[in-house]
């Protein structure tokens, strides 16, 4: 029966009535104790049965991992049983990610031994083991124990592993090493990450992003720079490897985006984002000159909420040093007709700017894409909106930004963000509504919408967000500065 459930092209349904039917008990057998053409009949069965989910969590529930790990692991396997195993073992990782959230969560491995143990096996030289490897864990980084995967991959320097790999000529190797790497760049640790990649891994990534002509592998490989650390060293490695224009063919040209490209284009602004620095001047303008800005802005009405809130915090690092730049508006001497017209007087920065040499929100026309993101439902991508429409009124900019917030009617998208799920975002909000509201102007307009959220969030905020609500409700009148919320 074995050699027949090896042989057999089988529909789900056949593979689901099987395992209920109790076939798991004579294959395990066979994978334990069985001579080694039986292993082999009784893996390459597992292998036909494990690729419906399902029937994975099941073999998975009734311990076949650790028989399977051991054959893996035994160097006197035939380099084909050992592939075979391999290739079920990761049909079992896969099913991890397809678990219902309502029984009990299953995981492949769980001790950190046997997870170095099976990330050891990729230094083998066998393509097809090592890329079911890769897949297994690229799987396992998408499941519910994906933290635990994370931190115990790290822990046996799996990215001085993955990093050589990366240049390898086998292509669908390399391909799943990116995509681990990017996993596992997610949410690494700066540290080890500039420990392994450096200028070469730089050129290496922009290579098969102008190479590869395969989706996936690109938008990991852009992934990959998305997650590197945001430091100078890393933007001179991609400026001098030409990244910039690179990254920059993958942003759209217009509104309309086809929603499989959304995971390239998500990558690509992540990515970009290392040029937009606001302590490195000249990457600034490099990206600012190559067109950037206006498709950042396009990007905030068109993109996904990962894109917007890239974009916006792109936008925020632009905006931070438009008011250097701005150039002075010359005062009037002589005759009136040669001097510049009022009108070209920025309303914020109270001098000359344009979108390529002062990078000016206004000028972008990104003021009021930027208010529409903070209607987003995720808080997160509201606060980078946010963050990027406070550079407007700081500093000296209060009054003259906040008439230009006024216009773009920010200020009553900011008030509804009081309530917001996000303390962090409530306490940014009260801070920038307490600097608005010390103007009479703003105070009488909108104070009394904003009354009811700020004493709700004296009753109700942490300390921090306490506090500075009731100093808000102070500038309105409603509460005296001895009230005992301060």
């Amino acid at each position: 029966m074995a050699t027949t459930l090896a042989e057999m092209e089988l529909m789900d349904h056949n593979k689901s009535s099987l395992l209920e039917d109790g076939v798991l008990s004579s294959l395990f057998h066979l994978v334990s104790c069985g001579d080694i053409e039986m292993k082999r009949v009784a893996v390459k069965a597992l292998q036909n049965l494990s690729s419906l989910p399902k029937n994975g969590l099941q073999i998975i529930r009734e311990g076949a991992v650790g028989p399977l790990l051991d054959l893996l692991c035994n160097h006197s396997s035939p380099p084909t049983l050992r592939e075979q195993v391999a290739a079920t073992i990761m049909h079992l990782a896969i099913s991890t990610t397809c678990q219902d959230t309502s029984e009990t969560q299953v995981s492949l491995v769980e001790s950190g031994d046997d997870i170095c143990r099976l990330f050891s096996l990729i230094n083998l030289r066998s393509p097809n083991l090592q890329q079911s490897i890769l897949r297994a864990f690229h799987a396992m980084c998408q499941s519910p124990s994906a933290a635990t995967i994370k931190t115990n991959l790290t822990q046996c320097s799996a990215m001085e592993v993955l990093v050589p790999l990366c240049d390898l000529d086998d292509h669908n190797v390399r391909a799943n090493a990116i995509k681990l790497l990017c996993c596992l760049t997610e949410d690494g640790d700066e540290a080890t990450i500039l420990e392994h990649v450096d200028r070469k891994s730089i050129e290496t990534l922009l290579t098969i992003i102008k190479t590869s002509s395969e989706e996936e592998e690109i938008a990991s490989a852009m992934g990959i720079i998305s997650n590197l650390p945001k430091c100078f060293q890393i933007t001179e490695w991609l400026l001098g490897a030409g990244g910039l224009p690179v990254l920059f063919n993958f942003l759209p040209v217009s509104k309309h985006v086809d929603s499989h490209k959304n995971s390239l284009i998500e990558n690509a602004v992540g990515a970009i984002f290392h040029f937009t620095d606001p302590t490195n001047q000249p990457s600034q303008n490099k990206a600012a000159k190559i067109g950037l800005i206006p498709v950042l802005v396009q990007l905030l009405e068109s993109g996904t909420s990962l894109t917007k809130k890239q974009a916006a915090l792109s936008l925020a690092n632009f905006s931070a040093n438009s008011l250097t730049l701005s150039r002075p508006f010359p005062k009037r001497h002589g005759f009136w007709c040669f001097s510049p017209p009022s009108e070209m007087v920025c309303p914020v920065h109270r001098g000359i700017c344009t979108i390529e040499t002062s990078f000016c929100l206004v000028e972008a026309g990104a003021v009021e894409p930027l208010v529409m993101v903070l209607g987003e439902p995720e808080p997160e991508v509201c606060e980078a909106a946010l963050d990027a429409l406070l550079t407007l009124i700081e500093g000296d900019k209060l009054q003259s930004g906040s008439k230009v917030l006024d216009e773009a009617k920010a200020i009553p998208s900011m008030v509804k963000l009081l309530s917001a799920p996000s303390p962090g975002l409530q306490e940014k909000v009260l801070t920038s509504l307490e600097r608005i509201f010390r103007q009479v102007e703003f105070k009488q307009k909108y104070g009394a919408s904003a009354q009811m959220p700020l004493v709700d969030l004296t009753q109700r905020g942490n300390s921090s967000t306490r506090s500075l609500a009731a100093r808000t409700l102070a500038h309105l009148n409603v509460l005296h500065d001895q009230s005992s919320y301060f």
